[in-house]
């Protein structure tokens, strides 16, 4: 069981470990919704590359679109006040492109089922390596940029970064299973930091909060994808959802202003 389950939890770990940075950016710049619209960008550069080269040049079709995702994104916040709707609409236009190219593919569903949750069972050493070195630049890089979070982070290296992150994580785990790793931790820690009151590990250490909820999450799913024989990267997605929804009400109502004085 433990060397089956090896490849999917350490993707799982890698995947966590830049996208709970990113899930806390984006929960605070109040743009939810902007991973899936990226990640959809990326898994259409696939879909072109399936469908006219044969699955050649995946990886550069893919950064492509999502690169020119993210400038959408980037330019749009300059231009409307509505951002929130112009990230919704990128979405539908990703996904419904993709539909339009592979309904044209005898395989066209299987290759859709995969665009949004990959098997991560199946995810090669290498790949796996690959995206923990890719991850560490990209860390390094902000870190830089940011004087090691001493400075924030400006709009258009947010952008870039996490355009070149998720094109990489959609390529191996697919649009859903990126979107859950990204938002349901760094929601959860944010969400009960709040509630809670912000002197405790969870309202102090949010980052390294995050990392410990998805590890226990991802490490669930996993064993209880294997138990009933579901399919491994819709259970991780479902755990991470549900587990959020829950907590939304479990952790208590909203607090007075009054309390936090």
């Amino acid at each position: 069981m433990i060397s089956l389950l090896l490849p999917a939890f350490a993707i799982s770990i890698v995947l966590l470990g830049i996208h709970s940075f990113f899930g806390l950016q984006i929960i605070r710049r109040g743009i939810i919704f902007t991973d899936l619209a990226i990640g959809q960008m990326a898994a259409l550069g696939a879909a072109v590359s399936l469908l006219t080269l044969e699955g050649v040049a995946v990886y550069p079709l893919s950064l492509g679109f999502a690169l020119l995702g993210g400038l959408i994104i980037y330019l749009a916040g300059r231009f409307t006040d509505h951002l929130g709707a112009v990230i919704g609409l990128l979405y539908a236009l990703g996904i419904s492109a993709i539909f339009i190219l592979l309904s044209t593919s005898p395989h066209g569903l299987e290759e859709f089922k995969n665009l949004m949750a990959y098997d991560i069972l199946y995810t090669s050493r290498m790949d796996i390596l690959y995206a923990a070195l890719l991850y560490l630049g990209i860390a390094l890089i902000i870190g830089i940029f940011t004087g090691k979070g001493t400075r924030p982070m400006g709009d258009l290296l947010f952008f870039v970064t996490f355009s070149l992150t998720v094109t990489s994580s959609v390529r191996m785990a697919g649009v859903l299973i990126v979107f859950a790793i990204l938002l349901a931790p760094a929601y959860i820690v944010l969400h009960v930091g709040e509630r809670w009151g912000r002197d405790n590990f969870i309202g102090k250490h949010p980052l390294v909060s995050a990392w410990i909820l998805g590890v226990l999450v991802n490490t669930s799913s996993l064993l209880v994808s294997y138990s009933l024989d579901f399919p491994t990267g819709y259970t991780l997605v479902m755990f991470h959802s549900a587990m959020a929804v829950a907590l939304t009400f479990l952790a208590g109502g909203k607090r007075d202003a009054a309390e936090d004085q």
